[in-house]
């Protein structure tokens, strides 16, 4: 297991939870799979008694060092898998999973990289397949001919010296009428610079991964599903229409919005929430053990919110702030019966996102604020655009509630020849002020983002940062995508660095080796944000009840403000 606390398919303990599981999921219709994974020499639990962590061949990798399997225990690993396909089928599920990509210990058997054996394990191509399809005559004998079994595999392993989509073909057609599916997806989970295709980030083009899939499909008569970041319908029924596969497989997007396959099926497109690939999700799945989601703020909370009942008192709710934050409040207190008025002090709701609505992989984010004001509209918020929220607005409209998600504002360094640089937000709204070397001071997501999309536009841009990192407040899975794409376009990093003058050609900076010089055109300047304090302490004592939301509680990402909106709309009418 990759993780310890992952469902185990061999623990009887657990029949009648993945019971309950596999009934949820097959009373709606749908089939319930059970994925069966093991993680070979990547596993961060299933050690034996000693501790000792097994692999394909021996060697050492960033988990501790890794003894070869021996005959034995490659014998006991497919007979667990028959074991797991046994305990799968008594829980009720319709369908095994066998997870046979992304470097695995299937795939570690199948690549050529991983696996260095001279036995009949390894060698030939032949033997290196010898372990996959012993698992899946084991899962066939374990559940039946008339069972479906899905076989997952990476079609190519992108990563230089990994195997490529024509060694990819040889492996599907090896499985080609052993499974009923061949999954195909890419990469290797544990190689930093395949991760982010793995599980695409939001730097790759939506439905990334296909082209391996529709390659593979050419060559197998088995059923052929492709993933990775889809998220709009016509895209998904082209590549079926034209053979690129039969399936399409959904992951993120699937929590961005549980009802995608019902709207996309009545036409009701421009409803969806598509997903921004932030990897959130992953980042909280693996830190505490639960799903979130930066646009559903109901995943993890699920049993909570279907149970929330329409509220008992209906209120009248002025909520402060159009952005991410505000709007959230103002539809989940519109759902719950409130009468909701949403004032925005510009002329248009979005927030300090809408800045960010010309970048290129920042496309759903605009997606996203355009389906939440249509939300609002939808169900009958008062919007006030142009109004800044006031104590005399308040007293006008006398609200029995106040959220406040005023916002937050840009801290402005104190360099020396700071008034010659610009804010990032300004660099958003109007790019054309920038010109060909910049300097941004702060290495923070803001300024990782901006470096990115300036790059990308062909600029000579650096980054100098105080920390000893980038970014050191966005997940792991996350950072290795940006790191990726600040090296994809040049962005040169300065760590540990303080910029301690600036000049209209240059800027000095002060770095572990001493001082040195960057000329620098444009410098931007984006060293995080601060709450607009002022503007929300001034309504709180204009309502009965007052919630802060967003920003102006703490500047954070999407999924801290509509988490916390969410909360504070639910938490209305219970008194």
């Amino acid at each position: 297991k990759y993780f310890p606390w992952v469902a185990a398919m061999d623990n009887t303990d657990m029949l009648p939870r993945l019971s309950m599981v596999a009934h949820a999921i097959s009373r709606h219709g749908s089939v319930a799979s059970a994925e069966l994974s093991h993680d070979g020499e990547f596993s961060r639990a299933s050690r034996d008694e000693h501790g000792t962590l097994y692999g394909v061949v021996e060697r050492d990798n960033k988990y501790g060092r890794v003894e070869q399997m021996s005959e034995e225990i490659i014998d006991y690993i497919i007979d667990r898998y028959y074991s797991a396909a046994v305990f799968a089928k008594q829980c009720g599920f319709g369908m095994v999973t066998i997870h046979g990509g992304h470097g695995w210990l299937p795939q570690q058997f199948m690549s050529e990289t991983f696996n260095t054996r001279k036995d009949r394990w390894g060698g030939s191509f032949e033997n290196r397949m010898r372990f996959p399809l012993a698992i899946v005559d084991a899962v066939r004998r374990a559940v039946g001919p008339n069972f479906p079994i899905e076989f997952r595999m990476s079609g190519s392993e992108i990563d230089p010296g990994g195997y490529d989509i024509d060694y990819g073909v040889r492996i599907a057609e090896a499985l080609d009428g052993k499974v009923d599916i061949i999954h195909v997806s890419a990469g290797v989970h544990e190689i930093d610079r395949t991760f982010f295709v793995v599980h695409p980030s939001m730097f790759l083009e939506d439905g990334c991964n296909s082209k391996y899939a529709r390659e593979i499909k050419k060559h197998v008569r088995s059923y052929v599903a492709t993933v990775g970041a889809f998220t709009e319908p016509g895209q998904m029924e082209e590549i079926i229409a034209s053979g690129g596969a039969d399936i399409i497989a959904l992951g993120r997007q699937s929590l961005a919005d549980p009802d995608f396959p019902m709207k996309a099926r009545a036409g009701r497109e421009e409803e969806i929430a598509r997903c921004l690939r932030c990897n959130g999700c992953f980042e909280n799945a693996g830190k505490h053990r639960i799903f979130r989601c930066a646009l559903n703020p109901e995943i993890g909370q699920e049993l909570e919110a279907m149970r929330t009942p329409p509220a008992v008192i209906k209120k009248k709710v002025l909520v402060a702030g159009g952005g991410a934050a505000g709007m959230e409040a103002a539809i989940q207190a519109s759902r719950r019966g409130h009468s909701v008025t949403l004032c925005e002090s510009s002329g248009k709701l979005g927030g300090v996102l809408l800045c960010e609505e010309k970048v290129p992989f920042k496309k759903h984010l605009s997606e996203y604020l355009a389906r939440q004001e249509k939300l609002c509209r939808e169900l009958g918020v008062r919007i006030l655009l142009n109004t800044p929220a006031s104590p005399e607005l308040a007293r006008a409209e006398s609200p029995d509630v106040i959220i406040a998600a005023v916002g937050s504002k840009p801290i402005i360094p104190r360099n020396d020849g700071i008034d010659l640089a610009l804010c990032a937000q300004n660099v958003y709204e109007d790019p054309s002020c920038v010109q060909d070397r910049v300097v941004i001071i702060g290495g923070g997501l803001v300024g990782i983002e901006l470096a990115i999309w300036l790059g990308m536009s062909g600029k000579k841009v650096s980054i100098v940062e105080m920390a000893q990192n980038l970014a050191v407040n966005i997940n792991d899975m996350a950072h290795l995508a940006y790191r990726a794409a600040l090296e994809d376009h040049g962005v040169r990093i300065y760590l540990s660095s303080e910029v301690r003058k600036i000049t209209e050609s240059s800027v000095t900076v002060c770095g572990p080796g001493g001082e040195f010089s960057l000329e620098a055109d444009t410098v931007v300047y984006a060293v995080g944000r601060e709450p607009l304090d002022d503007e929300a302490n001034s309504l709180h004592g204009c309502a009965p009840e007052f919630y802060l939301a967003g920003d102006c509680m703490t500047p954070d990402n999407i999924m801290a403000a509509t988490k916390v909106a969410f909360a504070a709309a639910n938490n209305i009418g219970r008194m």
